[in-house]
């Protein structure tokens, strides 16, 4: 099995900064793609970020792309988002993701292995 721990939500005021990572651990080998979802409040879950872990593709959600960076390092097992000039409809639980194998890195039925999500609260 493969296990997902994010970390690095919180509070930020509307222009701000967060960086998330999820750390890997267990049958990491297993590991094709790793993505970023977010669910926001009486909301479905959408697609934010996929990269692949071999290679480094990368995959953006049209709202994202300018302002969030998806970059993993495959010697800790782990996945980042760093997350610029955030806006108040950035703020969800964000949860990280893992897919044995996925060809279309932004469905979210294709990735096998879930975190439990961290919160990112954007203020106005």
């Amino acid at each position: 099995q493969l296990q997902l721990v994010e970390s690095g939500g919180g509070l930020v005021q509307a222009g701000g900064s967060l960086s998330l990572s999820c750390a890997a651990s267990g049958r990491t080998f297993m590991i094709y793609t790793m993505g970023w979802f977010r669910q926001a409040p009486g909301k479905e879950r959408e697609f934010v970020a996929a990269i692949r872990w071999s290679g480094g593709s990368t995959s953006y959600a049209e709202s994202v792309k300018g302002r969030f960076t998806i970059s993993r390092d495959n010697a800790k097992n782990t996945v980042y988002l760093q997350m610029n000039s955030l806006k108040p409809e950035d703020t969800a639980v964000y949860f990280c993701a893992a897919a044995r194998v996925i060809a279309t890195m932004s469905e979210s039925q294709g990735y096998n292995y879930w975190g439990q999500g961290t919160q990112v609260t954007v203020s106005s």
